[in-house]
């Protein structure tokens, strides 16, 4: 039985590279006149890529990024940790 809680890290240099990539995507987004927020809440609950625009290869920069990590990335910023 499990009875002690998991614990989930990521080193610094991958939580920037996840914060440059989501920019990035985020930016694509924005130029092709989507709302970035919602597209990215829509890839995030569905794990849809087509939520993603391929412009300047958004979709392939975010699907690189696993969907655990991304949150852990976004839930830090939040909380300003």
């Amino acid at each position: 039985m499990l009875d002690k809680t998991m614990t989930f890290s990521l080193g610094n240099d991958r939580e920037e590279d996840i914060k440059k990539t989501l920019t990035q995507v985020y930016d694509a987004l924005k130029e092709k006149g989507y709302n970035p927020i919602s597209q990215i809440v829509g890839y995030i609950l569905s794990e849809d890529p087509t939520y993603i625009t391929t412009h300047n290869n958004a979709r392939s920069l975010i699907r690189k990024i696993d969907r655990d990590e991304l949150l852990q990335v976004l839930l830090k910023s939040y909380l300003g940790e």
